[in-house]
């Protein structure tokens, strides 16, 4: 495959330097049409984008082709006056034969190319090159708080996090590459112009023809020649245009289209009715319009049993899975399974961690983490965040190892006051205690929580009293969540950098099990 592509290369430089011949050049111009037709359907049945990921290098390597085979067509116009049975078919044809129509069509195409499509692939591409990468840093938190939930494992982090960068690697090359494309038509362009001037010069001085004639020969083959290499261009445009606009989204891109076009029933009633009133009530032509109106209504009952099926088959299917869950046997070995670090919570403390309800914990655990790391030189454990509905609304519970170790209760709504020492006026509120150190404390209000502040309270919200008493408890904890995994993790990375020193001190000098014990020790 690699030779391949070389190969491919190699014959679009050969193709600026060497004469070709016309049946060489019929099968190239061939050739370059198969790969723009291969190119659109792929960007249009890709599912994601990245299954394309080198869409860049393959508008690099079209347009170079393309180019290629343009010097190559020109040369062959302007030497011979008969480039092959493809250009000439492209100019009688698609023009009619006719100078002006082929002229016009080959405007309109390029008008379209140009100002539509490229300029809108252009611009979608370098605003979502941005936006994805101004995205990148909510995401990477997004995947450590599923990771941090147990929502997903490590290998699926890593796979999603791979997938962010390609896709902002991917959007970011786009951004460049779609000038490419701007770049091909407009070079297209130009070499059209010098070709038609070229072909009226040879004409005229070289073959001796008249104004007319030259005019008739050189510049329909050169509309020929403008039209073979501007609807491959065209469809690569096309492509572009589809993959940057379908973004991120993972779906089967023509049922999705379709669907969100032609999905809802009523509109499509409405369109139907609309068609027919329009064939009845109007000049328009009655058989098509009410043609159309009737096919529209069809399509919409059709549609509307369609779903309605579809929702009886999903509710049989839901039953059936539900019911082969029961019979299923349970797995004991899940249940055996004991996390090191747990944070359960009542169900009246679910918004501090749902993100959607612009809750924060899940961001906060993740700096525990980090903070630990940093400070005692040690990686902490995933802690998983439940719900509990055994719990108090807003009563929590930390376990270490499956067993309970601390408990708090929050008000949800309410901030913890504080007194350290220098309050000048005392401020009513509900008598509590600071779960991580037990000092006496008040709720209040969000009301009075400016004037508590004035007052020289230390005020605190309910994801932060949560985080600090999660984070001392793992404090004191820390040397009991150190396992002998987590010393052979933490020797291998200092083989990187050190593996002499790693070699000469395990296994010779300590074991892995006395190492435990010194750093648990140095923990404590």
């Amino acid at each position: 495959m690699d030779y391949g592509v070389a190969l491919y290369l190699v014959a679009a430089i050969m193709m600026l330097l060497i004469p070709m011949d016309k049946l060489l050049m019929d099968i190239l111009l061939s050739v370059d049409m198969a790969i723009a037709f291969a190119v659109l359907f792929t960007a249009m049945f890709s599912k994601e984008v990245l299954d394309m990921s080198y869409f860049p290098t393959i508008l690099l390597f079209t347009t170079i082709f393309r180019i290629a085979l343009n010097v190559s067509s020109t040369r062959l116009i302007l030497t011979t006056g008969d480039p092959g049975k493809v250009i000439q078919v492209f100019g009688q044809f698609v023009g009619g034969g006719n100078l002006v129509i082929g002229v016009i069509i080959y405007i309109i195409i390029l008008i379209v190319q140009l100002i539509v499509i490229n300029k809108g692939s252009e611009r979608v591409a370098e605003v979502t090159a941005r936006f994805t990468l101004d995205a990148m840093p909510g995401k990477q938190m997004a995947i450590d708080a599923d990771l941090n939930t147990g929502a997903i494992d490590d290998a699926e982090a890593k796979r999603r996090r791979n997938k962010l960068q390609e896709e902002a690697s991917f959007f970011g090359s786009m951004d460049g590459a779609s000038k490419y494309v701007k770049g091909d038509t407009a070079a297209g362009l130009i070499i059209t112009v010098i070709n038609i001037v070229g072909g009226l010069i040879m004409g005229i001085v070289a073959a001796g023809m008249s104004l007319q004639d030259a005019m008739q020969h050189y510049t329909i083959l050169t509309i020929g020649d403008g039209l073979v290499g501007a609807i491959p261009s065209l469809m690569i445009s096309m492509a572009t245009g589809i993959l940057v606009t379908k973004g991120a989204h993972e779906a089967d891109f023509g049922r999705e289209l379709i669907g969100q076009v032609f999905g809802v029933t009523k509109s499509m009633y409405l369109v139907g009715g609309v068609l027919t009133g329009l064939g009845i009530f109007t000049p328009l032509p009655t058989i098509t319009y009410v043609g159309l109106g009737v096919v529209f209504i069809i399509a919409a009952r059709v549609s509307q049993q369609a779903v309605e099926e579809s929702k009886i088959e999903e509710m049989v299917q839901e039953d059936e899975v539900q019911a082969e869950a029961v019979r299923k046997p349970e797995n004991v070995n899940t249940l055996l399974q004991v996390d090191p670090i747990e944070l359960e919570f009542g169900y009246g403390i679910i918004p501090l961690a749902d993100v959607n309800q612009g809750g924060d914990l899940l961001d906060r655990v993740v700096m525990i983490r980090r903070q630990i790391a940093l400070e005692l030189g040690t990686v902490v454990p995933i802690i998983r965040l439940r719900d509990n509905i055994q719990l108090n609304p807003n009563q929590y519970i930390i376990k270490i190892k499956g067993i309970q170790i601390s408990e708090g209760e929050i008000l949800f709504d309410h901030y913890m006051a504080m007194n350290p020492g220098s309050v000048e006026e005392e401020i009513t509120g509900i008598p509590t205690f600071e779960p991580s150190f037990h000092l006496p404390a008040i709720w209040i209000t969000e009301s009075q929580r400016e004037r508590a502040e004035s007052y020289g309270y230390t005020v605190v919200d309910p994801p932060s009293i949560i985080a600090t008493h999660l984070t001392e408890v793992i404090r004191e904890h820390i040397a009991e969540l150190l396992t002998r995994q987590d010393v052979q993790n933490l020797v291998n990375n200092l083989k990187e950098g050190n593996q002499a020193l790693a070699d000469e001190l395990v296994p010779k000098l300590m074991s892995l099990g006395e190492i435990e014990k010194v750093l648990q020790n140095l923990l404590r």
